[in-house]
């Protein structure tokens, strides 16, 4: 017992704590969701001093999108828990701006289909490619995030004049992004569920047992 505990290989991993830093954060920015949405829905939006107020809550619930993950990865924190709970917080952040505006008949609700079904379509590969492993964020996808961050943002500010039509180019581009890097998630999605180490093991077992899984039989009968 004593070599096998020493054996490092055989001592099991460590696991997190559940209460950290970025596990706080972002149950923070999950708490900051309804707070955000009140202030955006003030007056029914005709509350400048609130739409203000609420531009600073989404900059900070962004704040803590950005550096929840990175402490988490950096300090060896990560935890059922966050993987679970950052993808919910994010969602939930975006979705209710998103949805706020188009209530709000700031933002036109294709808008805001177009990429509500493109986050739950992602979220939902993910978990139909989890056996095989996991899609790493591309630079399209980070430059997604950023972009349609800014245009929300500029969404949710009471600009007028020259912004206001700046906040349309920029939004335009957001939902660009939105869907060529959604196209390029399905490809990668469907090329790792074809080339990952478990599908190549499964094609092996299907390339041994032959056309129809009992060939070995009949060939045995027949001799």
């Amino acid at each position: 017992m004593t070599a096998l505990s020493a054996d490092p290989a055989a001592t099991p991993p460590q696991t997190a704590k559940l209460v950290n830093l970025p596990n706080a954060l972002t149950v923070l920015r999950l708490a900051m969701v309804p707070v955000f949405a009140v202030l955006l829905l003030q007056d029914h939006g005709s509350d400048e001093a609130g739409r203000w107020w609420a531009t600073l809550v989404f900059g900070l619930a962004i704040i803590t999108d950005r550096y929840d993950g990175m402490i988490a990865r950096r300090t060896g924190q990560v935890t059922e828990f966050g993987k679970l709970a950052d993808p919910i917080a994010d969602k939930a952040l975006t979705g209710t701006a998103l949805i706020g505006l188009s209530v709000l008949m700031l933002l036109p609700w294709w808008v805001t289909l177009t990429i509500l079904v493109r986050e739950v379509g992602v979220t939902l590969l993910r978990f139909w490619v989890i056996r095989h492993g996991v899609i790493a964020s591309s630079r399209g996808g980070k430059l997604k995030t950023v972009v349609q961050s800014l245009a929300i943002a500029m969404y949710i500010l009471p600009l007028t004049g020259l912004l206001a039509t700046a906040r349309w180019w920029v939004m335009a581009f957001a939902v660009l992004l939105t869907v060529v890097t959604g196209l390029d998630y399905v490809y990668r999605a469907l090329s790792l569920r074809r080339t990952s180490a478990r599908a190549m093991r499964a094609a092996a077992a299907r390339r041994a047992a032959g056309p129809t899984g009992t060939s070995g039989t009949r060939r045995d009968t027949a001799a």
